[in-house]
């Protein structure tokens, strides 16, 4: 095995979404590389490689490019089949996707409502402008206050669902395992970012007194974080320079990719397309030949622009639109 198994992470560190790459690769014990971005576009590191998504957190197997962290999550547990988090039975299953789809499409987007208008970051315009380009909506701080007493009232019942129902037995973890599952990872993420966000949440709803059990669970999750990060390798981390030249050296991870003939889509293998997520950073657009297409996932061969080799980058079908662009054939 290369070494950091050939995986480069690219993130910042107050990622709420990266921190369940972080967290999953901890609990595994995974050996990886990372290379620190900044919070803001431009990020040269990653357009270097070929790549347009503008959101974080990327994870690079050798020169196969994993964009949005429900296709990581996935491909890390294909890659590494011994140990996995997820649950085998179809019943708990559907339980972490359910819940993995709740954070993901549902929860977060409250969550982010709730940056505190105090916060420094949002005295600093490009950090605004930036996350208005990437959702759409006004990060002044006026708006964060407007619309905050709805956010809270959402998130409220958000812990009391947690509270009252998948905690409500006293169990450990959400499938009442042992050890933290995957699950976990998508139950607890937006929950855990806010309780550790100063500000975000007025003491008189969310004490720890009126959702004991959601906060004796983030606790937990946090000391079982903990504990496998010191048995775990330190991550080595890559200078952007050094991350693109391991990147652009390496094997292809995914050598073969095949075009379901029944997409509805009707696309064919070769064929010029662009894919981007629907959800947020929509302005950005990767384009490429097509490689791969499953009922999971799209691949587009790129080429990077540092040692000018093909790249594969995946993206998700979930809150992604894929469409073909230009004359069949000619590389972009």
């Amino acid at each position: 095995m290369t070494p950091h198994n050939d995986i480069v992470l690219f993130h910042y560190t107050f990622s709420p979404f990266a921190k369940r790459i972080v967290w999953y690769l901890a609990l595994r014990g995974i050996e990886y590389a990372q290379c620190l971005q900044p919070p803001t576009l431009p990020r040269e590191d990653v357009n270097a490689l070929g790549v347009k998504y503008r959101r974080i957190p990327i994870l690079s197997i050798g020169r196969d490019i994993y964009c949005d962290t429900r296709l990581i999550l996935d491909k890390l547990e294909e890659r590494f089949p011994s140990g996995k988090l997820g649950a085998s039975e179809p019943e708990q299953k559907a339980i972490a996707k359910l819940l993995e789809k709740w954070t993901v499409d549902g929860v977060f987007s409250r969550a982010a409502q709730l940056i505190p208008p105090a916060m420094p970051v949002l005295n600093d315009p490009k950090f605004v402008q930036d996350r208005k380009d990437m959702t759409g909506r006004s990060w002044a701080k006026s708006a964060i206050a407007e619309g905050r007493p709805e956010a809270l009232a959402h998130m409220r019942e958000f812990f009391q669902f947690f509270e009252l129902t998948i905690l409500a037995d006293g169990r450990d973890w959400v499938l009442n395992t042992e050890k933290p599952t995957l699950a976990d990872i998508h139950a607890v993420w937006p929950f855990h970012w806010l309780s550790a966000m100063k500000g975000a949440l007025p003491p008189i709803i969310f004490g720890r007194d009126n959702f004991p059990k959601v906060y004796a669970y983030i606790d937990r999750f946090s000391k079982a974080v903990k504990e496998a990060e010191q048995t775990t390798p330190k991550c080595t981390t890559l200078k952007g320079a050094e991350a693109v030249k391991h990147i652009s050296q390496a094997e292809f991870a995914e050598s073969d990719g095949t075009v379901d003939e029944k997409d509805p889509l009707g696309l064919k293998k070769g064929q010029d397309v662009e894919s981007w997520p629907i959800d947020s950073g929509f302005n950005h657009r990767d384009r490429g030949q097509l490689f791969a297409l499953t009922q999971q996932e799209v691949v587009l061969t790129s080429q990077a622009k540092v040692g000018h080799r093909d790249v594969h980058i995946h993206h998700p079908r979930i809150n992604f639109r894929i469409r073909a662009i230009g004359n069949s054939g000619s590389r972009l």
